[in-house]
């Protein structure tokens, strides 16, 4: 198992794990390590993967330098290696919003997490990272992304998820091979609020969207999300008729 890394932004790095023989083409399984005086983790992998995005970690920084352990939802490709992290970074801390910290994480972690407001920052040194709520969307009551202001990268766990594997970052169109992926997993809660929290997401106006699984995407963020908006508006229209 091979993790390849390479900076999308800023001190930004993808850390990317191909699966070969997920779907017709592979399917990668992405980690974002946000470098500055408090570094971040945003995803862990599975653990089973743990040893190769160690690795990774450790051709950027020393992996006990981490300070912060976050992800968007509590499932095994996002938190499976929380704990392993952990005990190899002691200064560490899992970060998440209100409800994944008093549902699930207090419970799963081995240190106690730091509960997040809806918009609350975390300072890193010179970057920082706000946590949104994101109930529901993609999934998950727990679900939130996280938004790191200076370079305008959204962290945006499993949205726009596609397969293949494609280049670090693109700027060619993500949103049709979302909507594909989309119709092969059945991934998403398509519930009346998702189209208004992604809208809400494109005021943020990124740059850089930092995919869970596929190239991450460098260029009008917004318009991205507001067309992936529009795409589940359209597949919860029926339904609401």
């Amino acid at each position: 198992m091979t993790t390849k890394v390479e900076e999308i932004a800023a001190d930004i790095y993808r850390l990317s794990t191909l699966a070969p023989d997920i779907g017709p083409n592979g399917f990668t399984f992405n980690q974002f390590l946000v470098v500055d005086d408090q570094p971040l983790l945003f995803h862990t992998g599975h653990r089973s993967m743990f040893p190769s995005v160690r690795a990774a970690v450790e051709t950027v920084m020393p992996v006990e330098r981490l300070r912060w352990i976050t992800f968007g939802h509590v499932e095994s490709d996002e938190c499976g290696a929380m704990n392993e992290f952990l005990s190899v970074s002691p200064d560490a801390q899992v970060a998440h919003g209100v409800v994944g910290c008093q549902v699930s994480i207090g419970e799963m972690a081995d240190r106690a997490p730091r509960p997040l407001a809806d918009g609350e920052v975390i300072e890193l040194g010179t970057k920082r990272v706000r946590h949104i709520d994101t109930p529901h969307v993609p999934h998950a009551w727990e679900a939130r992304v996280l938004f790191e202001e200076t370079t305008r990268t959204l962290l945006c766990g499993d949205l726009f998820t596609h397969l293949g594997d494609g280049p670090a970052i693109t700027d060619t169109d993500i949103v049709g091979p979302a909507i594909e992926a989309e119709a092969m997993f059945s991934y998403s809660s398509l519930c009346p609020d998702t189209p208004g929290i992604i809208e809400a997401l494109a005021d943020l106006r990124p740059t850089t969207l930092a995919l869970m699984h596929g190239s991450s995407f460098g260029g009008d963020g917004s318009a991205a999300l507001r067309d992936l908006a529009a795409s589940y508006r359209a597949r919860i229209a029926p339904a609401a008729r």
